[in-house]
């Protein structure tokens, strides 16, 4: 898929003088124009809100809200979080807090509206005929990387997240993946060139390769066999996992209802080691 700014970019040469404006100023101001109407877009550039709706058009989107929402998936991949902590500086306390937590059960909601069950099913068939398991995730992903270790690794007794202190120490742990393997990359924007490199060689090594991502745009999608998008869109510089969270716990779940009567013995045996040596505090 085309980036939105290298497709601004080529068309500069052949667009009117007007649709050259919109474009020189999207490309000097993606940051700040990603969030502006077409009119406000029309009123920096000089020039009709009509003109702006047929520049999109011209582009080969259906209409400027299109066009505006794939220049918001282009920046996010490129802004700092600097420049993403700028951008929501005028949300202040509460106004900040409601507008977060609106985002995250947005984010949610379209995540359950565009993925398909299926998708689940073959994933979690391949984890549980899986010879081993490789999860990889970096940076912000490291704690969804750690959450579904965890609770997998409750699950099934082949499963290993890949650390690292250098990248190139990925390789080493991935050297004997082949087809019988699975490998579970996470990644967002900015996305992390170790785990896209660690994809990217297990896919050359045969294995299976699962990934959980933000969108057909991503760089770790061409490198997959199945991807789940969860939809991660925030205003502010931290990461919203909230969607991604939920399309592990879910995948989990499936995992589990793969094999009932396995999981629950391997649960059952887990209770009474966690019984015997006092692992949790116990209340009331």
């Amino acid at each position: 898929m085309t980036d939105t700014l290298q497709l601004i970019e080529q068309q500069l040469s052949s667009g009117s003088k007007a649709q050259k404006k919109i474009g020189g100023y999207l490309l000097a101001n993606y940051t700040a124009a990603a969030g502006m109407t077409a009119a406000r877009l029309a009123e920096a550039v000089g020039t009709s809100e009509s003109t702006v709706v047929r520049y999109a058009a011209e582009l080969g989107f259906r209409g400027y809200p299109e066009l505006q929402t794939a220049l918001k998936e282009s920046v996010r991949g490129r802004l700092t979080s600097l420049q993403r902590m700028e951008l929501s500086r005028a949300s202040t306390g509460g106004e900040a807090f409601a507008r977060s937590m609106r985002a995250d059960m947005e984010n949610i909601k379209r995540t359950l509206a565009e993925t398909d069950a299926q998708t689940f099913d073959v994933i979690a068939e391949r984890l549980v005929d899986a010879r081993r398991i490789y999860i990889v995730g970096t940076r912000s992903t490291a704690a969804l990387a750690m959450f579904l270790d965890f609770y997998l690794a409750q699950l099934l007794d082949n499963v290993q997240r890949l650390q690292a202190a250098t990248g190139g120490e990925f390789f080493d742990q991935l050297l004997s993946a082949d087809e019988r393997d699975v490998v579970i990359g996470i990644s967002f924007p900015r996305y992390s060139r170790r785990t896209l490199n660690a994809l990217d060689f297990s896919h050359k090594q045969g294995a299976y390769v699962c990934a959980v991502t933000d969108g057909p745009h991503s760089p770790l999608t061409p490198l997959a066999d199945t991807v789940v998008f969860a939809h991660n869109e925030n205003d502010g510089f931290v990461d919203s996992l909230v969607a991604p969270m939920a399309v592990l716990n879910a995948l989990i779940a499936a995992v589990a209802a793969k094999r009932p009567q396995e999981c629950a013995a391997r649960l059952s045996r887990l209770e009474q080691l966690w019984e015997e040596y006092d692992v949790y505090n116990k209340t009331r």
